[in-house]
């Protein structure tokens, strides 16, 4: 093989290296923030380890992207939690638009370095919802706060986590797809 043939097959490959990570970045990278509550990401868990003596205060935080003709505020703006307790709580949407609409949410903790020791057992964050015109939905979330944050040195002064959504309207032709 020629030197420019070496040269050729190896730009070839690392194109396709290249194309390769740009398609597995946005996985990768949802994996290490799950795996490491990095920016605030939640983890996903079945059931609360039990309740300690201790408790912390959750703040709920809610948004809506201006395009989507929604009403969403949560049912208590706070609630105090024993950390390693399954606890609940309740968010309302309201669609206030003469259509049916289509929103997924995001959501995030801060501060950041309590993301890993926060837990969804159960989320309307987890699927898409839709509200028909006029509807309003009661959306629950379960979670709870690991003991592990008290001795984590970096967290264990936490005294307060506010929990964030912000929902979006879905493209209705990419959710058919």
């Amino acid at each position: 093989m020629t030197r420019t043939g070496r040269t050729a097959m190896l730009a070839v490959l690392g194109i396709c290296f290249m194309t390769g990570l740009a398609w597995a970045s946005v996985p990768l990278y949802r994996l290490i923030c799950q795996a490491t509550g990095l920016n605030g990401t939640t983890n996903r868990g079945l059931k609360a380890p039990g309740a300690t003596n201790h408790r912390i205060r959750i703040d709920f935080d809610t948004n809506v992207d201006p395009k989507l003709p929604w009403k969403f505020v949560p049912e208590n703006p706070s609630d105090t939690v024993d950390i390693g307790g399954r606890d609940l709580a309740f968010f309302t949407a309201t669609n206030t638009s003469n259509h049916p609409v289509t929103g997924t949410a995001t959501y995030n903790v801060t501060p950041a370095q309590a993301g890993k020791y926060f837990t969804k057992i159960q989320c309307f964050c987890f699927t898409q919802q839709t509200l028909k015109p006029g509807e309003t939905a009661r959306m629950p979330v379960i979670f709870f706060v690991d003991p592990k944050i008290l001795s984590d040195p970096d967290a264990n002064d936490i005294q307060t986590i506010t929990l964030s959504y912000t929902f979006y309207p879905v493209d209705s032709a990419k959710a058919a797809s």
